[in-house]
């Protein structure tokens, strides 16, 4: 890759990455700018995958709500992603929790890594 994109992406990285992974709980602080106004709404769910690297990571989050599943991808390194806080760790075995589209209920959770 050109050493010119290298160094501009490299001036686009945040000094602090959060550290969670795949099938980890997350809250995702999104932030939202209406008019002149802004504010931050939260994303809870469950981490499905990350992928590529550098500064055009990005993580995808699933939840359902009332009913349906919703998922939101968002690049790692954007200033409208305020934090990311882990609220549980998940046990998975795998880097894509895709099956998680097909599962309802409790079939659609993850067990908890405990250390």
């Amino acid at each position: 890759m050109n050493d010119i994109i290298k160094n501009i992406e490299a001036a686009q990285l945040k000094e602090k990455v959060p550290e969670f992974r795949v099938g980890d709980t997350v809250r995702v602080h999104n932030l939202i700018k209406e008019g002149n106004r802004e504010r931050i709404q939260i994303f809870e769910g469950t981490v499905i995958k990350r992928q590529n690297g550098g500064a055009r990571e990005t993580f995808t989050v699933r939840k359902t709500s009332g009913g349906i599943g919703v998922e939101k991808t968002w690049p790692l390194h954007s200033p409208s992603v305020a934090d990311v806080e882990v609220v549980r760790r998940g046990k998975v075995r795998r880097a894509k929790l895709f099956y998680l589209r097909k599962r309802v209920g409790k079939a659609a959770k993850v067990k908890e890594l405990v250390r």
